[in-house]
């Protein structure tokens, strides 16, 4: 195995801030086309770099891959090589979670170590250039609750420095390769957030919270209608933004929205709502 292409591809993945699996033999027995070393990167349910040893050890290794990417909890997989007619026996007989059969003649077994790598989670701040309190408090808030802070704004003018500032105004939302990991607030505050939301449609974000009232939040989301944008998307997005819990200033409006970030980061998203009728969260809103 050639690991200077190995390492070449990880550095690949991480300066585009993607997530991926390694998956690499760490023993053998018996017959076996893999050898120690041996490795494999798993990157969106496929195999971009490398085997563990032919068709068969690298297949089942992708639903492994998919629930360490999951949990983040490293684990290593037993891959029992069996003949044609036990491996179908093995798999009804012994049910052990960290190992697979499959039928092929090679009668061996490989142990394979899988390990996620996961960037740092990533706040996204996509402001409308100028002053804006919410937009720096959020900047130092992110920071201090160990995110890798991003805000992309054609004007900023922040206290709170950034990890990276990106101040074109056409800048490409796509070019992020913005992910799972990622948790987005739009503070464009007029006609941007239509495109700014087209863009991060397809995007898989964790979190995507859009500062507005409810009468432009229900213009905003009539015309992604009309652009042919998914409903569950639309249901996804948090607007009004932030937990209700009496925010007035805006220091007070940015800790709302980082309380209901950290509580999608822990706990998984809520409930989604209904963007026909957006309820009341709290009597101030921007």
């Amino acid at each position: 195995m050639e690991t200077i292409g190995y390492a070449e591809e990880m550095h690949r993945l991480i300066s585009q801030n993607m997530t991926f699996v390694t998956a690499t033999v760490v023993k053998t027995d018996g017959s076996s086309l893999a050898k120690p070393g041996f490795k494999v990167i798993v990157h969106n349910g496929d195999i971009i770099y490398g085997t563990l040893g032919g068709a068969c050890p690298d297949s089942v290794i992708l639903d492994a891959a998919e629930q360490v990417m999951s949990t983040g909890i490293p684990r290593t997989l037993r891959i029992h090589l069996e003949e044609s007619g036990k491996g179908l026996e093995a798999i009804v007989s012994r049910k052990l979670p960290d190992e697979v059969y499959v039928e092929t003649f090679c009668g061996g077994t490989i142990d394979v170590f899988l390990e996620a790598y996961r960037p740092r989670d990533r706040l996204i701040i996509i402001g409308q250039g100028g002053k804006d309190d919410i937009e720096d408090s959020l900047a130092g808030l992110g920071k201090l609750c160990d995110f890798q802070v991003t805000v992309i704004d054609h004007a900023p003018s922040l206290a709170n420095h950034p990890d990276t500032i990106i101040s074109d105004l056409d800048y490409n939302l796509h070019d992020l390769n913005i992910s799972r990991g990622d948790y987005v607030v739009i503070l464009t505050k007029g006609e941007r957030d239509i495109p700014t939301l087209q863009s991060l449609s397809s995007s898989g974000a964790s979190y995507i919270g859009l500062m507005a009232s409810r009468k432009r939040a229900k213009h905003d989301f009539d015309e992604l209608r009309k652009a042919g944008i998914d409903e569950d998307f639309l249901a996804s997005i948090h607007t009004p933004i932030g937990l209700d819990i009496g925010a007035i200033s805006p220091q007070e409006i940015a800790v709302s929205i980082m309380a209901e970030i950290i509580r999608t980061r822990r706990n998984g998203a809520p409930v989604k709502q209904s963007t026909e009728k957006m309820p009341e969260k709290r009597a101030k809103s921007i």
